[in-house]
C-alpha cells in the first residue's frame, strides 16, 4: 500500500508531481492546515504532513496522528511545529532551510532601497494627485555603512549584494569567524560598534534567549542619529515600541519591517508611521523560492517514504535504521556535550575538535561530530540541524577536527569535546553507562562524574570551605531542590567545579544572588 501525504497549506503544484512520480498517494487539502479541529480529526490516515507556515502542528495534533512517520516543512521556520512532541512520537520533522535564502536577501535589499528613497510615501502621495516633489528628499546608499546583525547564510549574500552597490559592510555575529570575514569582504565588530557606526541595520538572525529584543531600547538609544532599521529575520528581535518611540523622537530615521511579534500583524504600534514600510512577511514570497521549497521537501518527503533516506531532518541524524539504533545513546551524549559549550560561549568560535576512544570509533563518528556541532550552536542559531550544522559552521569559518584513538581511558567510550573561542580554550568528555544515559566524566580536565539532566547549574568557584554551603542555601530559600550534586577540582585550594542538577528552573535573582559570592567567578543555568 502507497504512503498517504497531506498537503495542508499552499504549496507549488509542482510538489504534487514529485510525490505521485515517486509512488507516495496525495491529499491536497490546501485550507485544512487553518483548522485545527478538522486536521486533528482527519491526520491519523496519512503518513506524511506536508506544511509551510499556516499549519500548527501541536502535540494535541500530534497525540491523534497514529499513523504519522514525517512532517515537512517547506522552508525553515519551525515555530508552527512541536518539535519535542514529533520526537516523542518517532515523528522526523524536516525543512528545506537554504530554499529562500536569496528571495530573503533580496527583499532586505529591495526594503533598504524604498527606505533610502521613501518609495511608498512618495507613491501614495503621486497617485493622490500631489506633486510633492520637495518633500520626498531621499538619501543615496552608495559609501554607506551597513550593519547586519547575524552573518550566516542570508546575512553572506546580502553583503555580498550590499558590497556591489558599493556600501561599506560590518558584521557583528560571534560564530563569524575573521578569516570567513576576510573572505566576504566584510569587517567583523562587536554590537556596541555597530550600532554606533551604521547608518542602516540589516538582522538577519534567528530568535533564541541570546537574541531576543536584540534591538532593545537600551541598544536602539545607542544608535547613529538618523539610522534605517530593516528586519527580514524574525519577529521579536526588535522591540517595537522602543523602536516607535524612537522613530518619533526623530533619532531613528526610518524602519521597513516584513516580520512581527505577532503575526498575523493585525495591530502593531509601528503601524501609521510615514517613515515605517511594513510588509506581510514576505521575504520568502517569490515564485522561485516557493517552487524550490515544495520541490526540495516533497522529493525529500518521499525518499525517506519510499527508501528510508533522511536528509535535513532538525531531529535526528541523516543514518540507516541500523546505524540509528546503535548510535541513539552516543547521539545524546555528542549533543549534550555540545550544548553545555554552547550555552556558555559567547566569544567566536574558531575550532572545534571532537576526540572519540574506545568502543566509539568503530560507529559513524562522523554523525557524532554532526550531533556535536548542532548541539553547540543551537543555543545562538536555533534552526540548526544534525544534518546542516557541519555546512553552518564552515559557513562560518569554524574548523571541524575529528580525532579518533585506541582506548588510552578507564571507559569503554569517551568522547572529548575542545572548543576554542577567541582568548579561551575549553574541553569536556563524556560517556554512556550501559543505561544509555550520557553523563559528564570531566570538565576542564577536572573530575566531575554525573548524569545530565533537564535542568543544571554550572559554577565555578575558588576551593573555599563553606561554599557548596551557601550554595544549597540560597537555592533552598528559593524554593529549588537539588537533585544531584558532582564536585570536583584541580588541587587543594584551587579551582572548584560544581555541576548540580535542580529540579525546574532557576529564577534569574537567584543565579545573581549566587554570582555575588565571594570566591565564585562563573554561575550558568544549563538546559538539556
Amino acid at each position: 500500500m502507497a504512503p498517504r501525504v497531506l498537503i495542508s497549506d499552499a504549496l507549488s503544484p509542482a510538489a504534487l508531481a514529485v510525490f505521485k512520480t515517486r509512488g507516495v498517494e496525495v491529499d491536497f487539502q490546501p485550507n485544512i492546515g487553518k483548522d485545527k479541529e478538522r486536521l486533528a480529526e482527519v491526520i491519523c490516515g496519512y503518513d506524511g504532513l506536508a506544511i509551510r507556515s499556516s499549519t500548527k502542528v501541536t502535540r494535541k495534533i500530534l497525540d491523534r496522528a497514529a499513523h504519522l512517520k514525517i512532517i515537512g516543512r517547506a522552508g525553515i521556520g519551525l515555530d508552527n511545529v512541536d518539535i519535542s512532541a514529533a520526537t516523542a512520537k518517532g515523528v522526523i520533522v524536516m525543512n528545506t532551510p537554504f530554499g529562500n535564502s536569496i528571495t530573503t536577501a533580496e527583499h532586505a535589499i529591495a526594503l533598504m532601497f524604498a527606505l533610502a528613497r521613501q518609495i511608498p510615501a512618495a507613491d501614495a502621495s503621486t497617485q493622490a494627485g500631489k506633486w510633492e516633489k520637495n518633500r520626498f528628499m531621499g538619501v543615496e546608499i552608495t559609501g554607506k555603512v551597513l550593519g547586519i546583525i547575524g552573518c550566516g547564510n542570508v546575512g553572506s549574500i546580502v553583503a555580498e549584494r550590499a558590497i556591489g552597490l558599493r556600501m561599506r559592510v560590518i558584521a557583528f555575529d560571534p560564530f563569524l569567524s575573521p578569516e570567513r570575514a576576510i573572505a566576504l569582504g566584510v569587517e567583523k565588530v562587536e554590537l556596541d560598534e555597530l550600532l554606533a557606526r551604521a547608518d542602516f541595520i540589516s538582522l538577519h538572525t534567528p530568535k533564541t534567549a541570546q537574541t531576543k529584543n536584540v534591538l532593545s531600547a537600551e541598544n536602539l538609544a545607542r544608535t547613529k542619529r538618523g539610522v534605517y532599521v530593516i528586519n527580514c529575520a524574525r519577529g521579536g528581535l526588535i522591540d517595537e515600541e522602543a523602536l516607535g518611540m524612537q522613530l518619533d523622537a526623530g533619532h531613528v530615521a526610518g524602519a521597513a519591517i516584513d516580520v512581527f511579534m505577532t503575526e498575523p500583524a493585525i495591530e502593531n504600534p509601528l503601524f501609521g508611521r510615514p517613515n515605517v514600510i511594513c510588509t506581510p512577511h514576505l521575504g520568502a514570497s517569490t515564485r522561485e523560492a516557493q517552487e524550490n521549497v515544495a520541490l526540495q521537501i516533497a522529493e525529500q518527503m518521499s525518499d525517506y517514504l519510499m527508501r528510508g533516506t533522511i536528509t535535513n531532518a532538525v531531529n535526528f541524524p541523516s543514518l540507516t535504521a541500523d546505524e540509528a539504533r546503535k548510535l541513539k545513546p552516543f547521539i545524546s551524549l555528542a549533543e549534550c556535550l555540545g550544548s553545555f559549550f554552547g550555552q556558555l560561549t559567547t566569544a567566536g568560535i574558531r575550532k572545534i575538535s571532537i576526540a572519540y576512544e574506545g568502543a566509539v570509533v568503530d560507529l559513524n563518528t562522523k554523525a557524532l561530530t554532526a550531533a556535536a556541532i548542532a548541539g553547540l550552536l543551537r543555543p545562538a542559531l536555533a534552526e540548526v540541524n544534525v544534518v546542516s550544522a557541519p555546512a553552518v559552521a564552515k559557513e562560518r569559518g569554524i574548523a571541524i577536527d575529528e580525532i579518533t584513538r585506541a582506548a588510552e581511558s578507564d571507559y569503554d567510550s569517551l568522547i572529548t569535546l575542545t572548543v576554542e573561542a577567541e582568548g579561551q580554550q575549553r574541553s569536556i568528555a563524556g560517556t554512556v553507562f550501559q543505561n544509555g544515559r550520557p553523563r559528564i566524566v570531566s570538565l576542564k580536565d577536572i573530575k566531575a562524574d554525573t548524569e545530565f539532566s533537564p535542568t543544571m547549574i554550572y559554577a565555578l568557584s575558588e576551593d573555599r570551605p563553606g561554599l557548596v554551603g551557601r550554595f544549597a542555601s540560597l537555592l533552598g530559600e528559593a524554593g529549588v531542590n537539588i537533585a544531584t550534586l558532582a564536585l570536583g577540582r584541580d588541587r587543594e585550594g584551587g579551582l572548584t567545579i560544581a555541576l548540580i542538577s535542580v529540579d525546574g528552573l532557576v529564577p534569574d535573582d537567584v543565579l545573581s544572588e549566587i554570582r555575588m559570592l565571594p570566591d565564585v567567578r562563573q554561575v550558568s543555568a544549563l538546559k538539556f
